[in-house]
């Protein structure tokens, strides 16, 4: 641990949480908004179903641990509805599995703190064409659809509600972009910047709305070393210094 100690947000998911540093992702944004504000901590794991998030949640956030999170993002949902292969081998988990594993998620996770909060992000919508033709010939078929990505999302949302868990309904938050499709995507599946944009958009958007105390929304949270101090940047008059904590100029996107 390094300090002073900040709030701590943890993203919890599969393939979509640990490619979100990469190429301008959502994590990567919000690392950017919350600097001096937050730690966002990654714990993501490709390929993974809520089964396999189910057998370690008690490890990757154990209830004993001297510091619990503000805030924990949770996305699974996407692998789950993968069809299933004859084998039975695969990352499909049947809808009434996959509901009942988020909710044991989702109560391991509420009993961590009364002041942690928790948000899930449901399935997004996919790029079917795009997915069939850059899936590896190294895999068998990948039979993924919006259909089933919809019916996971509406489930999620469901839970949510039940739970009075905040929900962030990508599947149809994405597709109220222009061209959805073809620019929301790397592959068909995993986001391009386009699409972390919208799912950056929809957590501040959450952040910003929620009647939390305390709130952790990014304005509304103190700047780590934040005070003004003659070693800062002197200004045109010579005669005083100009404090740039919270300078936003260098984002191409001024976040609400």
């Amino acid at each position: 641990m390094v300090g002073p100690l900040r709030p701590v947000f943890v993203l919890f998911g599969s393939s979509i949480v640990q490619y979100s540093f990469s190429n301008g992702g959502w994590g990567a944004i919000l690392a950017d908004v919350y600097a001096r504000k937050a730690d966002i901590l990654l714990r993501g794991y490709t390929g993974w179903n809520s089964r396999r998030a189910l057998q370690v949640v008690d490890k990757i956030f154990p209830k004993d641990a001297a510091v619990q999170p503000s805030l924990i993002i949770v996305y699974f949902g996407g692998n789950d509805s993968i069809g299933p292969h004859p084998s039975g081998l695969g990352p499909h988990v049947p809808l009434p599995e996959y509901t009942e594993n988020m909710s044991r998620i989702a109560d391991h996770l509420k009993s961590l703190s009364e002041k942690t909060r928790i948000i899930f992000l449901t399935c997004p919508p996919i790029n079917e064409e795009l997915l069939r033709q850059s899936t590896s010939a190294a895999l068998s078929e990948i039979v993924r659809t919006n259909e089933t990505c919809q019916r996971y999302s509406e489930a999620c949302i469901k839970l949510c509600n039940d739970m009075d868990v905040k929900a962030i309904d990508l599947w149809t938050a994405i597709q109220k972009q222009d061209d959805w499709a073809n620019i929301c995507f790397t592959d068909g599946i995993h986001l391009s910047s386009a699409g972390s944009r919208i799912v950056a958009e929809e957590i501040l958007k959450v952040l910003k709305e929620a009647e939390w105390e305390p709130s952790l929304h990014w304005k509304s949270l103190p700047t780590e070393f934040g005070e003004d101090s003659p070693y800062d940047l002197v200004t045109s008059d010579g005669i005083s210094t100009i404090n740039p904590s919270e300078w936003t100029f260098h984002r191409e996107i001024q976040w609400d």
